[in-house]
């Protein structure tokens, strides 16, 4: 197999946690979920020599452990801080601003005590992510960012806009 096919199989796993994630109320149980995607997409970038994508990937991967047990501002800066520091120093044009900008949105994201604000800066970081990996030509990569962005919003619907069932 060729490493763009393992990349895309990487990713098609990957696929499942992201899925997962936004179908818990939980924080921690969502960025737990996005910790494991987010390994299987560092080394999907990795395969495919996109070095800003994969080192960013690399620093959410890290940050939504920590996440899971702090949501310290102090971190939100670090982590930021530490995805400019990386998109500086591996620029490869549009797609490494892009990917500066998604990771800034997850990570502030990441560090949201609130699941719902969470779930909405989640979306915009996803979104410029979904046009990141169009932009580098991964069409699994696009498919699970689109299939991301509606699983946010399936669940961001569950749990603030439907109405309970009274019996």
């Amino acid at each position: 197999m060729t490493p763009f096919i393992i990349s895309q199989v990487l990713v098609a796993v990957a696929i499942g946690f992201d899925l997962m994630s936004f179908q818990f109320k939980d924080r921690r149980k969502i960025v737990a979920c996005l910790f494991c995607a987010g390994t299987l997409i560092s080394s999907h970038f990795i395969l495919l020599e996109q070095w800003t994508a994969a080192s960013l990937m690399i620093i959410a991967t890290v940050r939504y452990f920590v996440s899971i047990f702090s949501t310290s501002l102090i971190l939100k800066y670090i982590f930021c801080g530490a995805s400019v520091i990386s998109a500086v120093v591996t620029y490869a044009g549009l797609a490494s601003i892009v990917s500066c900008f998604a990771s800034i949105f997850q990570t502030v994201a990441a560090f949201n005590k609130d699941d719902r604000r969470l779930r909405e800066l989640m979306i915009i970081g996803t979104a410029l992510w979904l046009i990141h990996n169009y932009i580098v030509g991964s069409p699994t990569a696009v498919l699970m960012e689109a299939l991301f962005i509606m699983s946010n919003l399936v669940g961001y619907y569950r749990y603030y806009f439907k109405k309970p069932v009274v019996l």
